[in-house]
């Protein structure tokens, strides 16, 4: 089946794929050829995909997916190929956000906070394929 994965920079990925995992916001579901249609949310986390025996992960912050005909289209704002994302900067960024989550003192917007810690964590989930 073909996917391509689109932001509005750029085609981050076109190609045939055996089998797709999204990350929806009721949980994860896997695609695979002659699937029913179907278009469904997104949420913050990983998507993968298998193409023969390799697996490739991109973090995809959000967006929206769909399936006809054994075409696969992802429409998201943002998403980083696993082997293009710094692991020391994801990682920073998932320790910032949990220092501000963990400071019951200071004022913050948490679900601000808990979105930064959400696409820290994906980004560090592609980046060490999982």
């Amino acid at each position: 089946m073909e996917l391509k994965i689109i932001t509005h920079e750029r085609v981050v990925f076109e190609g045939e794929t055996d089998e797709i995992v999204i990350q929806t916001k009721t949980g994860q579901m896997g695609i695979l050829k002659d699937r029913l249609p179907i278009t469904t949310v997104l949420d913050i986390g990983v998507t993968k995909i298998k193409q023969g025996e390799s697996y490739r992960y991109f973090a995809t912050m959000g967006g929206v997916f769909q399936f006809k005909d054994n075409v696969a289209t992802i429409l998201t704002d943002v998403c980083e190929d696993g082997r293009d994302i710094d692991i020391t900067r994801a990682n920073a960024a998932k320790n910032r956000a949990e220092a501000r989550l963990a400071d019951t003192a200071a004022k913050i917007d948490t679900q601000r906070a808990q979105a930064a810690l959400a696409r820290a964590l994906a980004r560090l989930k592609a980046a060490l394929g999982k």
